[in-house]
C-alpha cells in the first residue's frame, strides 16, 4: 500500500526510515539472486523495487535534514554498486554517471521543477495550476517562464512549501531551460544542467581536499585558476 508518513514537525524522518528499511530488505533479497539475472533484468528489478521507492513523492523531501538525505543517498549508492557489480572501495560518482542517475538531492529538485513546467504549460492537474507567473509582453518571442514567488516565511517548514520553494528553484534556472519546447526537451536540458552542477561541486571538493593536503600549492597561479574555473 502506497502512503507517506508525516511527522508532527514535517521532518519526514519516519518516512525516510521506512523507505530505507524496506529498500535494504529488497536489496538483500536481490543480492542473493543477482548472479542468476542478466544485466537488463537486474536493472529492471532495481528500478521496480528500489528506484520506485526513492522517487515516490520525493518532492516532499525538499528541505529535510542532510542526515535524512544521506540515508536515501546510501540506498541509491548500494543499488548502483549492485547494478554495476563493482567493489565496495570503488568510488560511487563514476557509477552514478555511468547509470545516468542523479544524486538524491537533484532528483528531488528535478521532480519539483518538472511539476512547475507542466503547471505552466497546462499539462498538470488543475489542482496544481495555481502558480502566479509574469505574463510576457510578446508570447511569440518570450514564452512565459518567470514564476512569481510567495512572500518569505521566517519558519523553516513554511519555506519548504511548494508555493515558495518551487518558484525559487524555477527562477534560478537558466532561461534556455525554462523555455524548453517540450516536456522531453525540458527533462533533457534539466538533467544535463544538474549533471554540470554535480560535476562542479565534486571538482570544488577535490580542490579543497588537494589544498588541505598540499597547502604550499594553494598560492600558485595554476591552483587559483583551477579554483576560479570550478566556481564559475
Amino acid at each position: 500500500m502506497l502512503s507517506v508518513i508525516f511527522d508532527g514537525d514535517l521532518s519526514f524522518n519516519r518516512q525516510v526510515n521506512s523507505v530505507v528499511r524496506s529498500s535494504f530488505f529488497q536489496l538483500r533479497a536481490i543480492s542473493k539472486i543477482w548472479h542468476f539475472l542478466s544485466p537488463s533484468n537486474l536493472e529492471r528489478l532495481i528500478h521496480a523495487l528500489i528506484s520506485s521507492r526513492l522517487d515516490y513523492c520525493n518532492s516532499l523531501y525538499h528541505g529535510i535534514s542532510q542526515a535524512a538525505i544521506s540515508c536515501l543517498q546510501l540506498i541509491q549508492n548500494v543499488a548502483a554498486r549492485l547494478l554495476t557489480r563493482s567493489k565496495k572501495r570503488d568510488h560511487i560518482i563514476p557509477m552514478l554517471a555511468s547509470l545516468h542517475w542523479l544524486p538524491i538531492h537533484f532528483t528531488i529538485n528535478f521532480k519539483i521543477l518538472l511539476i512547475v513546467y507542466k503547471s505552466l504549460h497546462g499539462l498538470a492537474p488543475i489542482s496544481l495550476n495555481f502558480l502566479p507567473f509574469t505574463e510576457p509582453q510578446d508570447p511569440q518571442i518570450h514564452p512565459l517562464w518567470h514564476v512569481g514567488c510567495a512572500p518569505f516565511i521566517e519558519k523553516k517548514a513554511g519555506n519548504r512549501a511548494f508555493s515558495i520553494a518551487a518558484p525559487r528553484l524555477w527562477n534560478s534556472l537558466p532561461e534556455a531551460i525554462r523555455q524548453a519546447e517540450s516536456v522531453d526537451a525540458f527533462k533533457r536540458y534539466l538533467k544535463t544542467h544538474f549533471y554540470s552542477l554535480f560535476s562542479v561541486s565534486i571538482l570544488c571538493i577535490l580542490l579543497i581536499v588537494f589544498n588541505l593536503s598540499f597547502p604550499f600549492l594553494s598560492d600558485s597561479p595554476g591552483f587559483k585558476l583551477c579554483l576560479n574555473m570550478s566556481l564559475f
